[in-house]
């Protein structure tokens, strides 16, 4: 069913067939994982977060929204039947998409190859969004995986998540895309807070000065807030992981990436719970919704 390209079409058939999510449901921290250019290890990232948090007792679900070349069902060894091209195409709701993963942890997968899910229009975009709310799954955090650059997309998907995570390494077009990725979710978005990942570093020191070429020029010319989150260090046995199609906090769990993910995920899961619905662009907006009306 995955092998056959099909003509994009509106999602809005598919969420609307799948079940209301009970009021009685938490809201969920959705936590957007971006990177102004490819190649700085965003997807690792986000797997190994989404994974940390899992072990941490977080019912999680790992969102990969790289539309056009998905890869986190790769590195976690997974075999999906259906895909969001699945979704887009009609031929079944976002419910039929999810899997478990290791742990767990619970994954829906995009697909890689389909130049048409590139080419998705704004509605579609946000129309995914919106599908979320009718899923009944109990959840507490989800953690979305973008493709990297500024593409609609990555922009609705940022926009729809309560916090955003920006990927960097030590390459000038790191740090200047970087920049050019917050710009626009701050002019355009309206997003005002980000947090910094420097990931694949030499040092700690190397990391925290990343963070502060960046906040540098941000803070002359864009009104956002941006917060250090911590660095990931270069490391031989975050690549043998990835060699095996595994999370490194599960297959090394001792080494020095996987402690620093877990202390990643251990900051981020201190963060404040959404209290209410910021616009009408959420994951999960139900739920975010329904608290807020609880509580009037």
């Amino acid at each position: 069913m995955n092998g056959h390209d099909t003509t994009a079409a509106d999602p809005a058939p598919c969420a609307e067939a799948a079940p209301a999510t009970p009021a009685s449901v938490a809201p969920v921290r959705v936590i957007a994982v971006a990177s102004g250019k490819g190649g700085v290890g965003k997807t690792s990232v986000s797997v190994n977060l989404a994974m940390s948090l899992v072990m941490a007792g977080r019912r999680t679900l790992l969102l990969d929204t790289d539309l056009g070349l998905a890869n986190v069902d790769v590195m976690l060894g997974l075999s999906p039947r259906f895909t969001l091209a699945d979704v887009i195409a009609g031929r079944c709701e976002l419910a039929d998409t999810i899997i478990e993963g290791p742990g767990g942890l619970w994954v829906v997968p995009a697909a890689s190859g389909k130049r048409h899910m590139t080419e998705l229009t704004p509605a579609q975009h946000v129309g995914l969004v919106h599908a979320f709310s009718q899923l009944d799954l109990p959840i507490d955090t989800m953690v979305v995986d973008n493709a990297a650059g500024i593409a609609d997309g990555v922009l609705t998907f940022c926009q729809a998540a309560q916090d955003v995570i920006i990927v960097v390494c030590d390459e000038p077009a790191s740090v200047t895309d970087a920049y050019a990725l917050v710009k626009v979710l701050s002019r355009e978005r309206g997003v005002t807070r980000v947090q910094v990942l420097a990931n694949q570093v030499g040092s700690p020191q190397e990391g925290r000065h990343l963070f502060e070429k960046l906040e540098r020029v941000s803070a002359r010319f864009l009104d956002v807030t941006m917060s250090y989150l911590g660095a990931i260090p270069r490391d031989e046995w975050l690549r043998r992981a990835v060699q095996r199609q595994e999370a490194v906090v599960e297959a090394f769990p001792s080494s020095p990436s996987a402690l620093a993910f877990r202390d990643i995920a251990r900051r981020a899961s201190q963060w404040q719970v959404p209290q209410g619905p910021r616009g009408h662009v959420e994951f999960f907006l139900e739920r975010l919704v329904t608290p807020a009306r609880s509580a009037a």
